[in-house]
């Protein structure tokens, strides 16, 4: 016997309680294999392709595209075993347990413990609207009795004016679709059969009442209230919250220096020279940041509330900004401390392509301890970073440019950067945070510095 299993939205990722769903992968009645995707959804972090741990036909599908549905709601139920699209008057059937029909779990997600779902059967829509219209058929009398005069009250909630009289309606459809609009049935002039109100009649003054009424010739603060409105969720909510949780939380202080990038600059076009990948600028920042991080372990940390301690955390999982058709988003190189600029130029390069492509796993976003930001990508010098909670600091790096800079006690046009560290104060001093910056700075000025700590 088929056993009918329900698949419920799983927590796809750390922080997540909803996603949106974009796009649905199968229909009722399509035959699905076991971790097969069967829906794409867009949650606060990603797009994700949810994998249905269940093989067989897909009995019904909830939520329509562009839904949001809450972790833990019904996504789909499916026949397991079943290759075929089941027959009709087999719900007894598939709601039976058979023995050694356990589906695997879901991989990734852990071990499913919901039971066998019920099989939803649905009304024909004619039949629940045409039922209340018949009922009058069995009254032995002529048509006209049938639109039988009701009482103003029972009608509509409108209070009764002095010339209100019966109406003439018969459908308690039509009843319900003028009450839910505030529509006052006494006011309608009927264009059924002598006068009888129809749904046509109700839906003509619902649409007179939400026509927009034409704005006042003179009303300059009105039409300065209105704009477009935007809902704040999604991604971008979630950046929205975090960054106001950050302020909220985190005693955040900034200093800033401006740095001489023209060694730095060289050394890239020197190793880019003899061959092999490219070497980004981003990647060699972030070796110089893991570097600094080694010598100052308290930016490399993050502060438990609960426990009023402050956790040096033991490898660099570290973020980098990366702007998307999306949002704003934080990708996280794993283990940066053990990675050459090889390698994190690579790894830099995969997760942006996954983030344009809206394509990063939820675990690609999460657990960063450290973030860069390379706001100078934009054409601009400098900022004050928002730290990406609850991290304990932020490395901006801003726009890299010709300007005039006294070299060797000459003056010489060289290519310089504004280096802006925003820190939480509860977590170091100024003297740790400026040493931090510092020593990253010389990194960027004298590249040979960096061999020492390699």
């Amino acid at each position: 016997m088929p056993q009918v299993m329900e698949f419920k939205l799983p927590d796809l990722g750390e922080g997540l309680t909803e996603a949106e769903i974009v796009r649905w992968l199968v229909a009722v009645g399509d035959v699905v294999a076991i971790d097969q995707p069967v829906v794409e959804v867009e949650t606060a972090k990603a797009m994700v392709e949810v994998p249905c741990p269940y093989g067989g036909v897909v009995t019904a599908r909830f939520g329509e595209e562009g839904e949001e549905l809450p972790v833990g709601a019904p996504l789909i139920t499916v026949a397991v075993g079943v290759q075929s699209v089941p027959e009709a008057g087999t719900a007894a059937e598939d709601e039976a347990e058979g023995p050694g029909n356990a589906p695997r779990p879901l991989i990734g997600y852990g071990s499913d413990h919901s039971r066998p779902a019920r099989r939803r059967r649905v009304r024909p829509v004619t039949a629940a609207v045409s039922a209340p219209v018949a009922a009058p058929a069995p009254v032995a009398a002529p048509a006209p009795v049938a639109v039988a005069p009701v009482a103003p009250a029972a009608v509509a909630p409108a209070a009764p004016t002095a010339s209100a009289g019966p109406v003439p309606v018969i459908s308690p459809l039509v009843r319900k679709l003028a009450k839910d609009g505030g529509v006052d049935l006494r006011a309608l002039q009927g264009s059924g059969p002598e006068g009888l109100i129809l749904r046509a009649d109700v839906e003509a003054a619902l649409a007179a009442l939400t026509a927009p009424a034409p704005a006042p010739a003179a009303a300059p603060a009105a039409v300065a209230a209105q704009g477009e409105r935007i809902p704040l969720k999604g991604l971008r909510g979630a950046v929205a919250e975090k960054l106001s949780r950050s302020r909220r939380e985190i005693p955040d202080a900034t200093c800033w220096v401006d740095a001489d990038a023209t060694e730095l600059m060289a050394a890239r076009a020197a190793m880019n020279a003899v061959g092999g990948p490219k070497i980004s600028v981003l990647a060699l920042l972030a070796r110089i940041c893991t570097a600094a991080l080694a010598k100052y372990p308290e930016l490399n940390s993050t502060v438990d509330l609960a426990a009023k301690e402050i956790v040096r955390l033991p490898s660099v999982h570290l973020g980098f900004a990366a702007q998307t058709e999306r949002g704003l988003v934080v990708p996280v190189v794993r283990d940066a401390q053990d990675r050459n600029p090889e390698s994190l130029s690579a790894e830099f390069a995969r997760l942006t392509e996954l983030a344009r492509a809206g394509k990063l796993a939820p675990a690609d976003l999460t657990g960063g301890t450290f973030t860069l930001n390379n706001y100078g990508v934009f054409g601009v010098d400098g900022s004050t970073p928002i730290i990406n909670h609850p991290e304990a600091a932020m490395l901006g790096v801003g726009r890299i440019i010709d300007k005039p800079w006294v070299h060797q006690g000459q003056l010489a046009v060289r290519k310089v950067v504004q280096l802006s560290l925003t820190f939480d104060h509860r977590v170091c001093d100024g003297g740790t945070a400026g040493g931090f910056l510092r020593h990253v700075a010389d990194c960027v000025e004298s590249p040979a510095v960096l061999l020492r700590s390699l």
